[in-house]
């Protein structure tokens, strides 16, 4: 990990030097931002919708479906932050998402890191997918931090941490964190609480095997809620970022 963030340090120094030429093909780039679209998109001057990767700020309102908790400040506090302003594009693995977008974690010039401060701010969470991953465990624990001083997001009921037990229909189609106790673990799924919890087949190659979960552990998950074919609610991960081990078991 500090190799990755010592290549990070030393693109951020490269690339300085070349502000003025802006390259999206290139190791990174660097991009002056026209127009903020909401907590986690962009738009730059070239006309690239940027996507900061890694995280998912709440939802603004939009075709008529209400915002979520702090969306609206999520997209102010961007807007404020970057509008105008240089910044650089920092790549992962894949640099662009099924939307054409271009992913970066995204740096000012005095190496404030934009991503990062909008998890630390209690307004965004982390949304990590394979292969892009680099920066997961640094942005997972600057989210731990603002989970315990319940900042921003982690103050609503709708981001608030759920418990297993009392996952439910109305959470379908949310992407929640929830805690609870291992249930008859197998290979590549379990139950947690009344959550189906499992891992699909084209996520496995991410993880080191089959899981090891045993009986009575407490773990946290991260994921979208969904409904099966009969009515089982249901998360699937697709990264091992989304599984935390809390503890216990047998």
């Amino acid at each position: 990990m500090r190799s990755l963030w010592a290549l990070c340090a030393l693109l951020l120094s490269a690339t300085a030097a070349h502000a003025a030429s802006v390259n999206v093909l290139a190791a990174g780039a660097w991009a002056r931002v026209q127009h903020v679209i909401d907590g986690d998109t962009f738009v730059t001057t070239r006309g690239e919708h940027v996507r900061l990767l890694g995280i998912n700020a709440p939802e603004i309102a939009h075709d008529d479906k209400p915002g979520e908790p702090l969306g609206e400040m999520a997209r102010v506090w961007l807007k404020r932050r970057l509008e105008g302003r240089l910044v650089e594009l920092v790549w992962d693995v894949q640099r662009r998402d099924g939307y054409g977008r271009l992913l970066a974690q995204v740096f000012l010039r005095d190496g404030s890191w934009i991503n990062g401060e909008l998890v630390e701010q209690g307004l965004a969470h982390v949304y990590t997918f394979e292969p892009n991953h680099r920066f997961a465990a640094r942005l997972l624990a600057l989210e731990e931090t603002a989970r315990k001083a319940r900042r921003g997001i982690w103050r609503t009921s709708r981001f608030a941490v759920v418990d297993a037990r009392r996952v439910g229909r109305r959470m379908i189609g949310q992407y929640r964190i929830v805690q609870g106790t291992v249930q008859r673990p197998r290979r590549w799924r379990f139950r947690l609480g009344r959550l189906v919890v499992s891992i699909p087949r084209k996520a496995r190659v991410w993880f080191d095997g089959p899981l090891r979960l045993h009986e009575g552990a407490r773990v946290e998950v991260r994921g979208v809620i969904r409904m099966g074919r009969r009515g089982t609610l249901y998360l699937a991960l697709h990264s091992p970022w989304d599984l935390r081990v809390l503890g216990g078991g047998r």
